[in-house]
Order: C-alpha cells, then structure tokens, then sequence
C-alpha cells in the first residue's frame, strides 16, 4: 500500500494487481482462556470500488476459471494516480469451489495456495491485456505472482520454424527484459514450493517439464527460483537481507533496496502539524527530515503528549484499561509468529519486576497470529496470562483485533517501540520507521532496516551483538534476553 500511495505521490505510470480476499484476513477476538478465536471479515466491494465488466478465463485443473477485475483508485494531493485491481474468482460462471479461489487472504494448503497463483500471475497478465494496459515492466513483490513469467513465455513463443530447434522456442531473454523481482523472505522454508505432481494436477504442462524444471528448480516448483531465472534485476529490501539472499541463493545477482513507509500515512495529526509548521514539505518531500533538529524539544514533546492521550482513549475504548500517561509506555504491534520473540522481555520475569521497581513502565501489545499458527497463539496466550501474574506490579495490556488505525495510534502514541525478531529473519521491517516518524524511540536487534537506521543512544538503542558478517545462523535467545 505504501508503495502504491509514494507511487501515486509521484505520478508513476503504474497499475497494481492483487486478489480480492472478500472475507479478508480475520477478525480477531480473545477469549476466557486467553485464546485467539477468527471469525471471517465480511465486506461489500462495491462500497469501495467498481466491478469492471471484463472477464478473463485461466485453466485450473483442466476447466475453465473465470476471473474478474475491481479497481480502486489510490489518488494523491499531487495529483497523481494509481489504479489498484483486485482480482476475484466469485462470478456466476465458476463451480462454488472455484468461487472461493480469492476469498481468503491465507486460506489453506498447497493446492489453494497454488490456485490464487495462478489466477494472480497468469489471470493478473491477461487482465492487464484485457484492459488495454500497455505494461513495460512486471514487478514481482515476492513470489507470488511468479507465474505471470510462464504467461509471458507463452506470450514471446517463437515459432520453429523461426528458430529451427525447440530449445529456442522459449524466449527467456525477452521475458527477463520485461521483469524485476523483490523477494521479501530471509528463510528458505518461506519461498513456495509446489511439487511437481500438484503441478501437473492443478495448472498443467503449460510448458513442457523439462523447461520447467530448468527455471523453477529440478524438485519442485521453486515461486522463487522461477522468479529469479525470469528477471533481469532483483532485489533484497534491507542491505543486510540482500547478503542473506545472495547466501540463500549463491550465484544470482542480488541487489538490496532498504524497504520504507508512506510518510504522511504514517505519521499522527499533531506530528503533521508540527511538521507542516517547522518543515513545510515534508510529506511529499521526505528528505527534509534532516531539518527536524529545528523543531523545539518542548513542541515535540506537546505533540507526543497529544499522540500518547489518544492511544490511551484507544486503549480505555478497547480493554476498559486505564493507563498512566506519566509511565514509560512500550509498543509491541506486529504479526505474532515465534520468530518475532514478543515474549523475550519476560524472559527473566523477576529480573524484569525489579527493573520496574525501579523505574515505572507499561507495555503494550497488539497483532495476530495466522489461523494455521499455533506456536503464534500459544505467545499470545502466554503473554496474556503474564499480564495478569504481573498486574500489581505494572500494566501489560493486549489490544485485540490489530488494524491499521490501530498500529498508527501505537506506533505515534508510545514512547519506546520494542522489537526482538530472530536474526536473520526480519527482512527489513517497517513498524520502526513508522514510529521514527513520530519521534518514537527505537529499541530493537540488530537486523533488517535497523541496521542501517540505527545510532546507538541517538536515533534509539540496539539488543544483542552487532552483525559482524551475513549468517545464516541464529543467535541464542539468552543472549539477547540479557542485554534487553
């Protein structure tokens, strides 16, 4: 989304392609034990977009699925554009099981998983075409959409007579002149992979095997491994994770492009104001923050008050928990997965109550584990029932339900944000930098985009040891837990 909205700020020619997940992510609740409970998020699209009336078919497991197209207009004061398709398999013409193909935004196994990508890479091309789109470029966020190279292979097929030798039929250099890749994922049991007999089953030999196997990898289907054959540029999205990519994938060119936020979407209204007043320019011109230094402490500090005081009303709305404006607040918002270790600060719980004995502080948590993450649930759970063993000593609170007006009110509203993934598993992150843009103060491993934003005791504080050089290999969790 940001990428659209700097897009549109900067009037690029650009149209994105996605799935419609018309039951969305979840909704998420907590019940009597602690537990995350889901329930399906329910929407009218046409409350937000309009339905286009072009449809475009794509092969599935050898029957037709039909796909059509909303759009939704990402406008910018600057008087840009961007176009948004939101892919969606829910017409008259498909079997109820095709329907539900673009439903969910994770919604199942391998052969679910494969379906969306078919209909996000191959469906996404045919409907640019469709639409009279003339694409220059296809950029590939993840692998995801990989199999748009296929659809475009089959686009630049020579003939043999043209060529005299079916090796040449497929016009390899062609295509990667046409893509660029950014992979998003440091771990190699994050990239997809689909075996080649679910291949077969669920999209065809739309190519012969063998080439397949040439460009996504002899095994199976390697998204990842397809993408990077079919592009002519590739990139990591922090510098550290462009050197881990190049060690997940040794021999490819691996470029690194640190990942950023939108900065007037991610910044607070009293920030906003601030800026407007001392840096005029900023919103469409980011680089003025190096000018930030003029603004005076104590207007800051009014500002983040404000910022604090509606994260409190939010907190009161959601939980009926009063919280002290007075005490050191601590923010911990993102997907709960274990390698993003929320519970590493209650590693030594006593240790940590002495601490606090010391010098008040209340932490706050909000995020959701993905359905299928029972690890994730049990952090939630656990932290849950931490903060009632620790509640007459200080406030640990859980907001349910995590969304966007709620991470722009932590993220602004705290004053220390907290984070403690497992090297080297945060590609780059970006909650850190959207609390930088509210003078909210980092407290974060060395990884991903903190690597590089980091100053020690200037722009906020590091845990554990520096990165020394690319590793793949994990740091123990006591080391960390200690210097946190």
């Amino acid at each position: 989304g940001d990428t659209i909205k700097s897009g549109a700020d900067l009037k690029i020619p650009l149209v994105a392609v996605t799935l419609l997940s018309k039951k969305g992510y979840f909704r998420q609740d907590i019940d009597g034990d602690g537990r995350q409970v889901e329930y399906p998020i329910d929407w009218d699209p046409s409350k937000f977009m309009i339905r286009l009336s072009r449809k475009v078919v794509v092969q599935i497991e050898e029957r037709n699925v039909y796909v059509q197209a909303w759009r939704y207009n990402v406008q910018s004061v600057t008087g840009g554009k961007v176009d948004v398709l939101y892919l969606d398999t829910d017409v008259g013409e498909n079997t109820k099981e095709d329907r539900e193909i673009t439903a969910f935004l994770y919604g199942g196994d391998d052969r679910y998983r494969l379906k969306q990508e078919i209909v996000l890479g191959i469906g996404g091309v045919r409907m640019l075409y469709a639409l009279g789109f003339h694409i220059k470029k296809y950029h590939m966020n993840e692998g995801h959409a990989g199999l748009l190279t296929l659809e475009l292979l089959l686009m630049h097929k020579r003939d043999i007579e043209s060529v005299w030798d079916e090796r040449w039929i497929w016009d390899v250099d062609t295509v990667k002149e046409l893509c660029v890749f950014t992979t998003h994922t440091p771990i190699e049991a994050g990239h997809d992979r689909f075996s080649y007999d679910l291949v077969k089953k669920v999209l065809g030999e739309i190519i012969p095997l063998e080439q397949m196997k040439k460009l996504g990898g002899e095994n199976h289907l390697n998204m990842t491994l397809l993408a990077l054959n079919l592009s002519n540029y590739v990139n990591g999205v922090a510098k550290k994770h462009g050197e881990v990519s190049k060690a997940l994938f040794p021999g490819y060119e691996i470029n690194a492009i640190t990942n950023g936020v939108h900065s007037f979407t991610w910044t607070c209204e009293s920030m906003r104001q601030l800026y407007d007043k001392y840096i005029p320019g900023w919103a469409n011109e980011p680089e003025l923050f190096v000018r930030s230094e003029i603004i005076p402490d104590g207007e800051l500090w009014e500002a983040h008050l404000q910022a604090k005081n509606n994260l409190i009303q939010c907190v009161k709305k959601s939980t009926d928990i009063n919280i002290n404006s007075d005490v050191l607040t601590i923010g911990f918002a993102r997907r709960f997965t274990s390698y993003k270790r929320a519970d590493l600060i209650f590693s030594d719980l006593d240790r940590l109550l002495k601490i606090c004995e010391k010098g008040k502080f209340q932490i706050l948590y909000a995020g959701k584990a993905h359905p299928k993450d029972t690890p994730g649930k049990d952090i939630i759970k656990k932290i849950i029932d931490l903060s009632k063993k620790v509640s007459d000593k200080t406030k640990v609170v859980f907001l349910k339900d995590y969304d966007v007006e709620m991470a722009l009110k932590l993220v602004s509203g705290v004053d220390v944000w907290l984070n403690t993934p497992l090297r080297p598993r945060e590609a780059s992150g970006t909650s850190g930098m959207k609390a930088a843009h509210n003078g909210v103060i980092n407290f974060s491993v060395l990884d991903g985009w903190w690597i590089e934003g980091h100053i020690e005791g200037i722009t906020g504080w590091s845990i554990g040891p520096k990165p020394i050089e690319s590793s793949l290999t994990n740091i123990n969790d006591a080391i960390d837990a200690e210097d946190l």
